[in-house]
């Protein structure tokens, strides 16, 4: 599971974001590429901008659970969008 203390730098700001455990295999890169980008100097991805809408925070989603090596979370900063925080489900419990 993605861990936010080990995310990259790089990450925008927002719930979505990329770990350490990233192996730069291009999953997410291929299925998100307007999210997910390749640092080449780091040679890993990262999110290089956070979704707004339910289709671009699906798509996240999809490239949550599409992570061979769980490297990507979406439990980071906060994200309002029409005064609620969408990229977490309502249920999930911050910790």
């Amino acid at each position: 599971m993605a861990d936010y203390q080990d995310r990259y730098p790089t990450n925008a700001p927002g719930a979505f974001y990329v770990d350490e455990q990233c192996i730069d295999c291009d999953m997410c890169r291929l299925n998100a590429p307007q999210f997910f980008a390749r640092d080449d100097e780091g040679a890993h991805s990262y999110v290089h901008r956070q979704p707004t809408l339910e289709e671009e925070i699906a798509l996240c989603r999809e490239a949550v659970e599409e992570c061979p090596v769980e490297a990507i979370g979406c439990d980071g900063e906060d994200v309002e969008i029409d005064g609620k925080n969408r990229s977490r489900p309502a249920n999930s419990v911050r910790q």
